[in-house]
């Protein structure tokens, strides 16, 4: 009787996974091409300026930032605001970018990582990214040393590297699905 019941058991687990593999691909044939890759959309006029826009005042927020609460990240400028929902800058401070920079366009937040090692080797806190694309991950860090070195030129690498107190300021700003608007 042992072995009836471990074949019956046996078919029963094979009929099982069978079932499941089976929904899985009906399910993955139904499923959006932009599920799971950041969605980019351009804001009107996003990126058309170049910096700084303002010869008075180099740090104010660029006109073509769209509009509400957002992180605005200048590529010209080497810097980023943090605007909160009544367009009002909280804080801007400027980062030292990747090798490769995001392309212009609007963007969300798609993960947050507290502690980990830079590509640099150094270890980095208030990890936010926001974009991935031809293999290159975007997002902002900071280095736990508080150094923001040049990165290595030979590597295409994405991570923006900010001063710790403005890392902080990103980590408690940009949450899950914060709008991450890059400018020219």
């Amino acid at each position: 009787m042992a072995r009836s019941s471990s074949g019956f058991v046996a078919g029963l687990t094979v009929a099982a996974v069978a079932a499941v593999g089976f929904l899985a691909y009906q399910a993955s044939a139904h499923v959006p091409d932009t599920l799971g890759k950041p969605q980019v959309k351009k804001s009107p006029g996003a990126g058309a300026s170049k910096a700084p826009r303002d010869k008075a005042n180099p740090a104010a927020l660029p006109g073509d930032s769209g509009t509400g609460e957002r992180v605005v990240y200048s590529l010209g400028d080497d810097r980023v605001w943090l605007v909160g929902t009544d367009n009002k800058v909280q804080r801007t401070f400027t980062v030292m970018p990747g090798t490769v920079d995001p392309a212009p366009g609007t963007y969300a937040v798609t993960s947050r990582t507290a502690a980990g090692t830079g590509s640099d080797g150094k270890q980095v806190e208030h990890v936010v990214r926001f974009a991935l694309s031809d293999g290159v991950v975007f997002g902002f860090s900071s280095a736990v040393d508080g150094s923001t070195p040049k990165p290595d030129a030979s590597k295409k690498l994405g991570g923006i590297r900010e001063a710790r107190a403005d890392g902080t300021a990103m980590w408690e700003f940009a949450t899950i699905n914060q709008k991450v608007v890059v400018v020219r």
